[in-house]
């Protein structure tokens, strides 16, 4: 992969390296760590380093290399984009400002029947950065516009909170929606849990571990998840060579025993959500492995569940052009979406 040098401005920006980079461009701390770790401390080597080496950054990380260089260009990415809409409402489940619900109604006769299923959308961003707002692209329009709403929900992050409080924040955010059904003009039992990269984790831990979302697991007809590495962290955190590997234990420590529990791998037996479509990038190995497991597992214990894989795409692009006209994921999304309103 390689680094334009408007990106590698930004980078060494970011490290706090520039004097006139403001707080807002500054890197998430597990980044910067990772390219003092890869590359040391010396501006005049980071560039260089970062030409020949940023491939062996993680993914989380270079996506954030890739939205500095975008608001350098002054392009906001998302929601200014002519694919965007704005939320109709807010929903807080919480006093955190990232306790908080940004809903689109669904257009159609469902929605005014109040019958309209609805996605509950949980970002990524490694657990430790990313915003509900900037994360969702063209996927309000798309999805409203086909008669399901859409709801975007924060969650607060690591290392403020743990990722089993994290988890306990999407659950929340669940039981808030439903709470909220009729005057949202939503179907409380037809909830579809959705997530990308660390989100597609909460998502997929919420949907297969009760203690959670506790009687609210039942209204989750549905799973989509979108490139996730971590459905078995146990298994993830082995692979010591991966520069992810700082991001994961950041995220759950170095016990083994927590590693599993916050693995939805390890509570695949019933009860489950029903139904599942598991999307990885075709050529990245990790997602491979860890989604064609977690599917395996789930169709073992009695629950409809397909991992795919996306050719041509990549870690970010997978999320972002979810939504648009002509994209391959989101005809394999719609299909499924349509397979459980039969």
């Amino acid at each position: 992969m390689r680094i334009t040098a408007t990106i590698l401005l930004a980078a060494t920006a970011a490290l706090g390296l520039s004097a006139v980079a403001s707080a807002q461009q500054r890197l998430p701390r597990e980044c910067r760590q990772e390219i003092r770790q890869l590359c040391g401390s010396d501006r005049s080597q980071i560039r260089e380093c970062l030409r020949e080496k940023a491939s062996e950054l993680s993914e989380t990380c270079r996506s954030e290399l890739r939205e500095r260089m975008g608001s350098r260009r002054g392009d906001r990415r998302a929601p200014a984009q002519s694919s965007a809409i704005a939320p109709d409402t807010a929903i807080m489940f919480g006093a955190h400002s990232r306790q908080q619900i940004d809903f689109y109604s669904a257009n159609g006769e469902a929605a005014d029947n109040g019958e309209a299923p609805v996605i509950l959308f949980v970002h990524g961003g490694g657990w430790a950065v990313g915003d509900r707002a900037q994360a969702v692209h063209a996927k309000p329009a798309h999805f409203t516009t086909n008669g399901i709403a859409f709801a975007s929900t924060g969650y607060r992050l690591v290392p403020e909170v743990t990722v089993e409080e994290q988890a306990a924040d999407i659950a929340s955010a669940l039981a808030a929606l439903r709470g909220q059904a009729e005057t949202l003009g939503i179907d409380p039992d037809r909830v579809i849990l959705m997530g990308h990269s660390a989100g597609a984790h909460l998502a997929a831990l919420v949907a297969t571990d009760p203690q959670y979302a506790g009687a609210d697991m039942a209204a989750v007809k549905g799973v989509v998840l979108l490139d996730g590495a971590g459905y078995d962290v146990v298994n993830r955190m082995e692979d010591a060579a991966d520069r992810s590997a700082l991001l994961y234990s950041n995220a759950f420590g170095d016990d083994p025993a927590r590693q599993a529990a916050l693995s939805p791998i390890t509570h695949t037996d019933a009860p489950n959500a029903p139904a599942w479509q598991i999307l990885f990038v075709g050529n990245r190995a990790e997602s491979r492995a860890q989604s064609e497991a977690l599917a395996l597992a789930l169709r073992e214990a009695g629950a409809e569940a397909e991992a795919v894989p996306i050719a041509d795409s990549d870690h970010r692009k997978l999320n972002v052009e979810l939504g648009k006209p002509g994209d391959p994921a989101t005809a394999l999304v719609d299909a499924f979406l349509e397979s459980l309103s039969g």
